[in-house]
């Protein structure tokens, strides 16, 4: 379908591809993964059209269409509700529908054949492109990242740069096109939706690129992984934890090989040495000479994987009692957060606060922090020192100031030498500890965020998506970091990697009740699936307990005189089931009839009601399985 062959870019004479290679088959799901800076989103739109390669092509076949969500959407604004924003998905749909409301019109005045034939043209093919469910469809995606049925109608231009990229997603996810390429698309997404989408793509007719850092999210959508690095493209032929192993063992190889390269390296050298002033031996040190110059060498393994060990220092340790709320309620204006809500931050906690956007997780966190005005009684305790990490806090950073300078100003008191080594931890190296925050990009930011709240003396934490913006590597620092952390914590996340890494509590908001799971995020999952399951059961179950009760005579006869009355509702239901099915072909008919085209008042009141009879069929439909449902347990109980 399409084919990436011997692609070479070259960014100010440093190479950033040279001679990769990749091949995109119909279907196929991968992930593109690597560090921050290989060029994974270069890559993207080289494939795009929007970078031309330094060397190398592109090729695509001629029905190949490709569609890119990337960061640049962010920008995109309109006055159109979001609803029509995703329905210019079906362009072409949309065209036939203003050519049928055309047709419609001119035919208040031209009844000829022409125009019939054409009206009638255009609708198949309208039908054949199944307009008539298009809105239906762009509902149902908008709805399931996150959108409420309120919101359809709202302008594109009145949402935030991450809903306006979730409306972007959904556009795109409606056009599917042959090859989907999505750069970063949990970023914006939140729990609930990062899962639907999660499921959309396991599904999707065509292929699929998606550039992420969300660990769990690429097991669950790829089956191939493509890593970039030093300029090359490496096909692993699995899902993200497949490559992790993988490469694990590749390493393993490469590394023995290396060593012993190294290894055979030196003996030759050391035979060359030996024996290179001697002129019987001088054809045998030539001879070698001209091995090592022609031999192909085996690299050392770089190990990606950081362990770090970073020491957190208190100058005194918090109460039992960290933060207690007491009958907390929030609403701003209508919209209600809390009621009356109660909970307990104890010592140690480590506590992750998820769900979806718009239930408070972020207004939580400002609560529990004493920044949010509140109804009811918010107690701090003991000894208790906070710091907080937010998104807003990378814009205070210091534009001017050097990385090792930001982290001076922060007065936790410590060394140079200290403050280089926890920028170390943080991928900050040499003298990467000198750049400007200013040229730093938005991951850099958030890791010198980060290790500012980390070197604090701070012994409760507050880290709102802390995850954002970070590769791979740094979440996993981050995570090693707070599994160091002795001190409490409450982070809102959607990266289940990171929550399952570091929390021993999960937080939720339900029914504008504050609820907690006493446990990691692999219990919760788990106690989460079994509250479903039981909910499901329930019915069933309740079905099974009546069936088994012996029923009095008096009970099996008015039983009887119940499912008498019940069969003959269904033998009443069926007949109007069929009388309206009577009624629509009959409809259909006489939409058909040339004289009823030419009457466009009289065909549009057809219309009506030929709709008004499937909005009925349905609901008697239903109504005839719930009474089907119904006789059936009668049966089984007499």
């Amino acid at each position: 379908m399409l084919s990436i062959n011997n692609l070479s870019y070259f960014i100010g004479g440093r190479a950033l591809y040279e001679n990769a290679s990749l091949h995109i088959r119909p279907k196929d799901k991968i992930g593109l993964v690597g560090l921050n800076g290989t060029g994974k989103s270069t890559l993207l739109k080289i494939v795009n059209g929007d970078y031309q390669p330094s060397a190398g092509e592109v090729q695509k076949a001629k029905d190949c269409t490709i569609g890119f969500l990337n960061q640049d959407l962010l920008s995109y604004q309109s006055e159109d509700c979001i609803l029509d924003v995703a329905l210019e998905a079906f362009q072409e749909t949309l065209k036939l529908q203003e050519q049928i409301e055309e047709v419609l019109k001119l035919m208040e005045t031209d009844y000829s054949e022409a125009t019939i034939n054409k009206l009638a043209k255009l609708q198949d093919q309208f039908e054949a492109n199944e307009g008539y469910t298009i809105k239906a469809k762009a509902e149902e995606v908008l709805e399931g990242i996150g959108f409420s049925t309120q919101d359809l109608k709202r302008p594109l231009k009145t949402f935030s740069g991450g809903w306006r990229m979730r409306v972007m997603l959904a556009k795109l996810l409606l056009e599917k096109p042959s090859l989907l390429m999505l750069d970063e698309p949990t970023n914006h997404l939140d729990l609930p939706s990062i899962q639907w989408v999660e499921n959309y793509l396991r599904t999707y007719e065509g292929a699929v690129i998606v550039v992420s850092h969300d660990k769990e999210f690429l097991d669950n959508c790829i089956e191939t992984t493509v890593e970039v690095a030093n300029g090359t493209l490496t096909v692993y032929p699995g899902n993200y934890s497949f490559y992790q192993e993988e490469k694990r063992e590749r390493m393993e190889i490469q590394q023995n090989a290396y060593e012993n390269q190294q290894q055979m390296i030196k003996q030759t050298e050391r035979f060359i040495e030996r024996f290179r002033a001697k002129a019987s031996k001088s054809n045998q040190v030539q001879s070698r000479i001209k091995a090592l110059d022609r031999m192909d060498r085996v690299a050392e393994v770089v190990d990606d994987n950081i362990a770090v060990n970073f020491k957190f220092k208190f100058s005194q340790k918090s109460g039992r009692d960290v933060v207690v709320l007491d009958h907390v309620s929030k609403s701003y204006g209508e919209l209600t957060i809390l009621r009356n809500t109660t909970a307990r931050i104890e010592r140690g906690d480590k506590i992750a606060l998820i769900g979806a956007n718009g239930k408070g997780k972020s207004t939580l966190l400002r609560i529990i922090d004493g920044t949010e005005p509140i109804k009811g009684e918010r107690q701090q305790g003991h000894n208790v020192v906070k710091s907080f990490y937010a998104q807003h806090q990378l814009e205070a950073l210091g534009v001017d100031n050097e990385i090792l300078q930001e982290l001076q100003q922060a007065g936790s008191g410590k060394t140079d030498t200290e403050l280089r080594n926890v920028l170390g931890c943080f991928l900050f190296t040499n003298e990467d500890v000198f750049k400007k925050i200013k040229v730093l990009s938005g991951g850099e930011k958030s890791r010198v965020a980060l290790a500012k709240t980390l070197i604090s003396e701070a012994n409760f934490l507050l880290l709102d998506e802390p995850t954002n913006h970070l590769d791979m590597q740094s979440v996993n620092i981050l995570i090693q970091a707070l599994q160091q952390y002795e001190g409490t914590f409450v982070t809102v996340s959607h990266d289940r990697h990171f929550i399952r890494g570091v929390a021993n509590k999960i937080w939720y908001i339900e029914g504008y009740e504050i609820k907690e799971y006493p446990g990691s995020y692999e219990e919760f999952e788990f106690w989460k699936s079994q509250q479903e399951e039981t909910v499901k059961q329930e019915p069933k179950q309740k079905n099974k307990e009546a069936k088994k009760k012996p029923l009095t005579d008096p009970e099996i006869q008015q039983a009887k005189k119940t499912l008498k009355k019940k069969e003959n509702e269904l033998e009443q239901l069926e007949a109007l089931i069929m009388e309206k099915e009577s009624r629509k072909k009959e409809l259909e008919a006489e939409m058909a009839l040339p004289e009823v085209y030419s009457d466009l008042e009289k065909l549009e009141k057809l219309n009506q009601r030929y709709n008004q009879i499937k909005e009925d069929e349905t609901v008697l439909n239903t109504q005839w399985e719930v009474l089907v449902e119904e006789i059936e347990m009668l049966q089984d109980g007499i």
